[in-house]
């Protein structure tokens, strides 16, 4: 059976198929880059895509869509298990995710065949062409009426929110509203006919008011045609076990345990146990079947967990009074769910863990667009909260989805910022805090970082810095050891500032000066020109970069002698060379260490 990935994640392996000599050209092209890409090859071109189908995570054809469709279709299955199909035509303008969009990532692999070939990427999901987030891409399971409730959010009907907690989602259009405060969390299924039973407060069988609700729950719930269910990953299974434990006594004992608790399997985040159970392999079987990561502690780590049910007994076999609770419980604000529950050979118990918030660091580049990573993009699409600089969340609001709350103030207010966007996620939001070049130089990521504690799940998405966009411009200045150092004296004493100045003078490293000079700061740059003026001849290049790949970009080359300080403002970088930096045909070059020339 295949296995497609996540819509994020790139298919491991890609078959390719082609029928002329135009399409086997595109193939190669797309083999030569991808080493997980291979050509597939058969007596007729419909037996190769039969076997692309069968043996690969996703499948890439050079063929009329039509042929495509009428060669598959006897062959559809799952959304969930097939591969992904994408097709190209003949000339390669346009690569169109035919099959998988969401499920099987093929949406996100028409893009990428799109990025190689220079073909327009097709993407007929509605939600995609709408800007709004799939319920099956958010990297949770999803149950129930996934399409009604989708349709609903595309429609703008209105469509309830009911959530056990604050789960870090991403923004949801204005007619995704959450329920009332004090109104009915969804209620556990209990025995009733299919497809029948309360939902939140409303009658058996119907949505409140008869209209769409999304429950994110962990709870068992019965179904019915206009809810879907998210599974958050909130729950934990602590496992103990003898030496030699059956396979199927583990998951017989699970899958008890689940059903009795009214909870659902698809919340699971992982199962859990001591680490002289890492390799037993009845657990691991276990684990397993729920398609989840078996984590491991040591004794000592599971002896510091306060537990209902402590064994004596326990201690003495393996070190800790307990196993399965403990583990269960570790991670910080869990709650005991289901006590330990014991077989003849195994022993289960539940937790559910708050959520935690989710705070992306995101660095936008210098500026221009095609500098932006894909992974900030990707960051920015999945932030219900954004925060940031004025200026820098102007650059970003055509990427973000309806519904995205905008947190956004001025210059001078740095630490408001930081403190909003930990605020936000700690508790539980989605948040993207966005910053230019790179966040974690000189921008967001530190003063961010002081305040986020365990409750918050950090991303960190790099960016180009500005030093880097200078560098590109000016040459190759940063062929060998260079130093970043900023000549703002606000946030560190000029006395600093001048001992670092004077320890990369002193050192000959390139210097990237960020902040160099401002109205209110007009000599703190000639001050440290003298300094590396006193190591370096009067010829060193110094190049200044204003405006990297923004509109007014500005390059001049200069050297330590004839520099004007007067060009220089704060949307400057002043690159100051090292005593083996040259000017080569216009460009600024600093020699690789092997070629150094003391």
């Amino acid at each position: 059976m295949n296995h497609p990935p996540a819509a994020t994640d790139q298919p491991t392996r890609i078959g390719l198929v082609a029928a002329t000599a135009a399409g086997r050209r595109h193939a190669r092209t797309l083999a030569d880059a991808w080493p997980h890409a291979r050509v597939v090859t058969a007596d007729t071109v419909a037996d190769a895509l039969r076997a692309a189908w069968a043996g690969y995570d996703a499948v890439v054809a050079f063929l009329a869509t039509g042929a495509v469709v009428r060669v598959l279709a006897p062959l559809l299955g799952d959304k969930r298990t097939d591969p992904a199909v994408v097709v190209v035509d003949e000339a390669a303008r346009h690569a169109i995710a035919l099959l998988g969009g969401h499920a099987g990532g093929g949406n996100d692999l028409a893009g990428r065949v799109g990025a190689l070939l220079d073909a327009n990427p097709v993407v007929s999901t509605a939600t995609d062409a709408a800007g709004l987030p799939g319920l099956d891409t958010l990297g949770w399971p999803v149950e129930g009426a996934v399409a009604a409730v989708s349709r609903a959010i595309l429609d703008g009907d209105p469509v309830t929110l009911v959530a056990d907690a604050t789960w870090p989602l991403p923004a949801l259009p204005d007619n995704v509203r959450p329920a009332a405060t004090g109104s009915s969390a969804p209620a556990p299924a209990r025995p009733a006919a299919p497809g029948r039973g309360d939902v939140g407060s409303g009658p058996p069988g119907t949505a409140v008011d008869g209209g769409y609700r999304l429950l994110v729950t962990d709870r068992v719930v019965p179904l019915d045609d206009r809810t879907a269910v998210l599974r958050p990953p909130s729950l934990v299974v602590g496992v103990g076990a003898s030496r030699g434990v059956p396979a199927d006594e583990v998951r017989g004992l699970l899958a008890r345990v689940l059903a009795e608790a009214g909870l659902s399997p698809a919340s699971v985040r992982h199962l859990a146990s001591a680490d002289i159970k890492a390799d037993e392999a009845g657990v691991r079987a276990g684990a397993d079947a729920f398609g989840v990561p078996l984590v491991t502690y040591p004794a000592t780590q599971l002896a510091a967990v306060d537990v209902p049910h402590p064994s004596e007994v326990v201690r003495a076999a393996v070190g800790t009074p307990s196993v399965a609770e403990a583990a269960a419980l570790l991670g910080g604000g869990a709650e005991l769910l289901v006590p330990k529950t014991a077989t003849a050979m195994a022993t289960v118990a539940v937790a559910r863990h708050a959520p935690r918030g989710r705070l992306a660091i995101v660095g936008l580049g210098p500026g221009a667009p095609d500098l932006r990573t894909a992974r900030a993009v990707t960051e920015l699409r999945r932030a219900a909260v954004v925060v940031g600089l004025d200026q820098y969340v102007d650059q970003v609001r055509d990427l973000l989805r309806p519904g995205t709350r905008v947190l956004a103030s001025g210059l001078g207010a740095e630490e408001e910022r930081a403190r909003a966007a930990v605020a936000e996620a700690t508790a539980g939001h989605a948040v993207a805090l966005v910053g230019s070049g790179d966040a974690g130089v000189y921008a967001m990521a530190s003063p961010a970082l002081e305040y986020a504690d365990e409750r918050v799940d950090v991303v960190g998405v790099p960016g180009v810095t500005a030093a880097l966009a200078a560098g590109a411009l000016l040459g190759a200045p940063l062929g060998h050891d260079h130093a970043y150092v900023s000549l703002s004296d606000l946030h560190t004493p000029w006395e600093v500032v001048a001992r670092r100045v004077a320890a990369a003078a002193e050192g000959d490293f390139v210097a990237l000066l960020y902040n160099p000079r401002s109205r209110a700061r007009d000599w703190q740059l000639g001050a440290a020109l003298e300094v590396f003026a006193a190591h370096r001849p009067p010829k060193t290049p110094v190049g200044v970069v204003r405006n990297a790949s923004r509109p007014g970009e500005r390059v001049h080359l200069a050297t330590l002698a004839t520099l004007d300080a007067a060009l220089v403002d704060m949307y400057s970088v002043v690159v100051v060379g090292s005593s083996q930096t040259r000017i080569v045909a216009g460009r600024m070059v600093t020699p690789r260490g092997y070629r150094w020339r003391p």
